[in-house]
């Protein structure tokens, strides 16, 4: 996420004086909420669904993605590739290319 965009998200936290409610757990809670909306973006169809509606919902998950990087004081590219690492290892491509499988399964 561009520096900007990161200030801008700060700024609107701060001026609201909003800090004092993102708890990690509570923003866990509203990351979930907002996902469950993007996700009923998708309710009735996997193939008809307004973009529109779908990018305002993906950007509130990010939104409080982002808070919550900042409550925990922590790295987005770090805490991703050490996951990507993790996936790499579960999921070797030799063994998970076109499949859809859980990696215990592979």
């Amino acid at each position: 996420m561009k520096q900007e965009t990161i200030d801008r998200i700060r700024k609107f936290t701060e001026d609201r004086d909003w800090d004092q409610f993102h708890t990690p757990a509570n923003l866990a809670k509203s990351i979930s909420i907002e996902a469950n909306e993007l996700l009923e973006c998708f309710q009735w169809s996997d193939t008809e669904y307004d973009v529109a509606h779908v990018r305002e919902e993906l950007a509130d998950v990010l939104v409080y993605c982002r808070n919550m990087l900042d409550k925990l004081d922590l790295d987005e590219d770090e805490i991703i590739n050490e996951k990507m690492s993790k996936n790499e290892a579960k999921y070797p491509v030799d063994k998970a290319r076109g499949k859809a499988d859980k990696y215990d399964r592979l």
